[in-house]
């Protein structure tokens, strides 16, 4: 299944990128990349990813890469990153 990214996970993702840069371009990169990379295990296994409990919903997902939340949407002919979000920030009611 082909994953997109959505605007939103987008801007999240510079954020994370600009904030880590501030202290550490070079580790900022590396955090950008890894997210983005543990993304792509999504398109051939899209139910790895555990169920985000805050939604209890098949269809929302998530995978880990400390200390951020990959959110993701399951959808029947793709699969869509909705957030990324600090380990410690709580999720909006509703993605």
């Amino acid at each position: 299944m082909k994953v997109y990214w959505t605007q939103n996970a987008i801007e999240h993702l510079v954020n994370i990128y600009e904030y880590i840069a501030l202290n550490s371009p070079t580790y900022a990169k590396r955090m950008a990349d890894k997210i983005t990379r543990r993304s792509e295990q999504i398109a051939d296994h899209p139910f790895s990813g555990r169920k985000v409990p805050e939604y209890d919903a098949e269809d929302i997902r998530e995978l880990i890469e400390k200390p951020y939340r990959i959110i993701y949407r399951i959808k029947q002919d793709q699969i869509d990153v909705v957030a990324v979000i600090h380990g410690a920030r709580l999720l909006p009611d509703e993605i």
